[in-house]
């Protein structure tokens, strides 16, 4: 109880760099309210986890109860071994984030509200599960952030091989916006499916500029990337304006690099898997939208091999950028 006082009278800084002393206070709060929405769901019939379009059975929540019983479990005594278990299986859990926020970013709207707060809550958790299993290792960080320097060599040229995988996928897509065809789908047909499937206005409105909203999300995906391996992703460059000059807060790029790299490095490269399984004819492919399997097999090596490669990458960098920023 009187750590709880202590850490309610401390300033923002302060309650940052005493972390140790109250994640294990926010990682039980995280278990108890996960495994209760786990439980909340399963009683009201409401499904959590969907393959496709398809919801996957409601029983599937229990494995949510279970994962905030063992956290519960894990926490006040710090057993490591089952907080990394904890942190993991929350990662899976929280697999389709990036996908949800994107969706949301462009359709404002998301295919599910249960299973997006299931993803979210999973996200916050692999975080604060990561977090309670290394207080043990914690130090406090009495020097400064060392200066801003660049990445090494071979994480530099993972960033170029991540920015050269989404070079087909943007041709692809503005191929589309543009008008063109590609796989056998042309633009107007393909703008036409994405108004059946309820595509926002923001979407329609940029896809009539000639716009595909996907490639501008990749172009941003590249900016975070470059931004991890380059000094001025520690430093707010002089084009920022009042920010010129100011240190970038280490979450900043962290956040979302941690986000994709969890999301699209293992969606990438197993679902490059699937395609090599596919090319040597072990699966089939379901034409879905395209005249033929083999044009959705086309789409599906472009899209998955850029997520693959995109997401090894940013995986390197944002390690890369967690380490040469670490205080002393």
């Amino acid at each position: 109880m009187t750590d709880v006082v202590r850490m309610t009278s401390m300033s923002w800084r302060e309650r940052r760099q005493a972390w140790p002393r109250w994640v294990g206070y926010a990682t039980l709060g995280w278990a108890v309210a996960y495994g209760g929405f786990g439980l909340g769901c399963v009683l009201s019939g409401t499904p959590l986890f969907y393959q496709g379009d398809d919801p996957g059975p409601v029983e599937l929540g229990w494995l949510l109860v279970g994962l905030g019983a063992l956290a519960a479990l894990a926490t006040p005594t710090r057993a490591r071994a089952l907080l990394w278990t904890a942190c993991a299986l929350s990662t899976v859990c929280a697999f389709g984030l990036l996908m949800d926020v994107i969706t949301l970013m462009v359709n404002q709207d998301v295919d599910s509200a249960a299973g997006f707060l299931k993803n979210a809550l999973g996200g916050i958790g692999a975080g604060l599960l990561a977090a309670t299993a290394r207080t043990g290792d914690a130090r406090p960080a009495t020097g400064a952030r060392p200066a801003p320097s660049p990445a090494s060599r071979g994480v530099h040229l993972a960033a170029y091989a991540g920015t050269a995988a989404f070079v087909p996928y943007a041709a692809m897509k503005v191929t589309w916006a543009v008008g063109g065809t590609f796989a056998g789908v042309s633009g107007a047909e393909m703008l036409a499916k994405s108004e059946e499937n309820g595509a926002s206005g923001l979407w329609l409105t940029l896809a009539s500029w000639g716009l595909d909203a996907t490639a501008l999300l990749a172009a941003l995906g590249l900016f975070l990337l470059f931004g991890l391996i380059r000094p001025w992703g520690q430093v707010f460059p002089r084009w920022t304006l009042f920010l010129s000059g100011r240190r970038v807060p280490r979450w900043l790029p962290l956040t979302p690099a941690l986000i994709g790299a969890a999301t699209l490095a293992p969606y990438g490269v197993l679902g490059i898997g699937y395609c090599a399984l596919a090319t040597v004819g072990a699966v089939r492919v379901r034409p879905g939208d395209f005249p033929s399997s083999a044009d959705a097999l086309l789409v599906s090596w472009i899209g998955l091999g850029a997520f693959a490669v995109y997401g090894v990458a940013l995986t390197v960098a944002a390690r890369s950028y967690w380490l040469r920023t670490r205080p002393a």
